[in-house]
């Protein structure tokens, strides 16, 4: 009788053992599918074609007036840090 007891206790505790093995088992395959789609995902987003919003932006370009005028400016900064050095 205690032969019994004992033996159905240890099948118990296997069961919920392997249950226990299942589900860790399972996460971790859980966690390595959504690193495959992270990185499926973020290999699409690279090949991704150029949308019209990212076309429609254009670079905006300084005319040589006021090029001229920052390279001025920029001079008169440095001008005005050597003379306070001195």
């Amino acid at each position: 009788m205690a032969n019994d007891s004992i033996v159905s206790q240890i099948d118990a505790e296997i069961l919920k053992l392997s249950q226990a093995r299942y589900l860790v088992a399972a996460t971790g395959k859980a966690a390595k599918a959504v690193e495959r789609i992270t990185k499926k995902t973020s290999k699409a987003k690279k090949a991704a074609p150029v949308t019209k919003a990212a076309k429609a932006k254009k670079r905006r370009r300084l005319s040589p007036e006021a090029r001229e005028r920052i390279a001025e400016a920029q001079r008169k900064r440095w001008a005005a840090q050597k003379s306070a050095k001195a």
